[in-house]
């Protein structure tokens, strides 16, 4: 009897799980929704959405194909793509992190105690507080494709800037100041970029599938991105969008990273486990409190980071006001509610063919919206 009655209980978990587990896809046929009206309205040709809560992945799921042509390669959870201004956090400000927690500097120390050549111009009192809130005063970015310029001279152009607004006084997101805030990490760890974030981020955390120029092999599994006919004259794949981060090698502080959304997923955990990755201290909480809050009243950003605005985010109107994240221009976006113990990762390919496609503006709010919608139906 005793034996009858376990096989009883077993069988109506299973049930039960098998219950559950299909209401719970079902709730999720929104967040579905959402993405497939979006591939059929030519917003992108495919993407992968990843949604974490409480140490979990509750849905991870490919969409569409590389391009809209319905015989090339569908996009799955592995596919990898340009990740855009999305390095500038999974790489970079992940990077200062680390060498702030190692009191390799301080935010407050200036630009000039590690690059004295960038002085000139009035720069002399920018910090690498004033680079991770966007308020150096440097311009946003600046045009050098066109030129025939090298590595060294797009570096000198950008230390020899001259300032915009008058340092601290107002907020514009400058690709360049996070360009410079690479050269300070390289100079004080002695490493490359791309280096320190392999040896210190990628490698530990596992994320396999993370790469600045990606090799011959790679490329075939990253989603291919613009039709370029202005500079490059080709479609681009595996090879980075931005035009000044292919000046720069392809690995710069800005841009130049590509990966999944189970990479991603690996290093954002970290961040909702207070910069613990299993039981080991990764990067301190304290650290990861300070770069992830707003930082004042004055501007959504935080410390590498931007946050949640009270209207019109790309994070949509149900994340909570603690909620911080970052989008790229390719079309890909990170959102954490720590509130929630909850992140979303939404990797599209919206530039293929061509940037002037604009539609994923609208998509990215109608995303996170139906994410917490499905997440209050499997919670009733």
């Amino acid at each position: 009897m005793g034996n009858y009655l376990k096989t009883i209980i077993f069988f109506t978990f299973i049930l039960s799980s098998a219950f559950y587990s299909q209401n719970k896809y079902e709730s999720f046929k929104d967040i579905e929704k959402v993405i497939e009206n979006a591939i059929d309205d030519k917003t992108f040709p495919g993407a992968v959405v990843l949604v974490w809560q409480d140490r979990k992945i509750l849905f991870e799921k490919g969409f569409g194909h590389y391009t809209y042509d319905s015989k090339s390669p569908k996009v799955s959870t592995e596919t990898i793509f340009d990740l855009a201004s999305v390095t500038k956090v999974v790489a970079t400000t992940t990077a200062a992190m680390i060498c702030y927690d190692r009191k390799l500097f301080s935010l407050e120390d200036k630009i000039i105690k590690y690059l004295p050549e960038f002085e000139i111009n009035g720069k002399e009192n920018i910090t690498i507080k004033n680079l991770l809130l966007h308020n150096s005063g440097l311009p946003a970015w600046k045009k050098f494709y066109d030129r025939n310029l090298s590595y060294d001279d797009v570096i000198k152009e950008i230390y020899s800037s001259k300032l915009e607004y008058k340092t601290g006084e107002q907020t514009v997101y400058s690709d360049l100041g996070i360009i410079t805030l690479g050269k300070i990490i390289e100079k004080v760890t002695n490493k490359s970029l791309d280096k320190f974030c392999y040896d210190e981020i990628f490698i530990p955390l596992k994320m396999n599938s993370t790469f600045y120029n990606p090799n011959g092999s790679i490329k075939n599994l990253c989603a291919p991105t613009e039709s370029d006919n202005y500079w490059r004259m080709k479609i681009l794949q595996g090879e980075v969008h931005d035009e000044t981060s292919a000046m720069l090698n392809g690995v710069a502080g800005h841009l130049g990273l590509f990966s999944t959304v189970e990479d991603i997923s690996k290093l954002m955990a970290v961040l909702m486990n207070k910069g613990k990755f299993g039981e080991k201290e990764f990067i301190k909480q304290s650290t990861v409190e300070l770069f992830t809050k707003r930082f004042s009243s004055e501007s959504t950003r935080a410390l590498g980071w931007d946050t949640k605005s009270d209207s019109g985010s790309s994070a949509g109107k149900y994340f909570s006001k603690k909620s911080f994240g970052h989008t790229g221009y390719t079309g890909t976006s990170i959102w954490a509610d720590p509130e929630r113990n909850l992140f979303v990762i939404f990797l599209t390919n919206r530039v293929h063919p061509t940037r002037e496609n604009t539609k994923i503006l609208k998509v990215r709010p109608q995303l996170h919206n139906a994410v917490l919608k499905c997440l209050e139906k499997i919670n009733e």
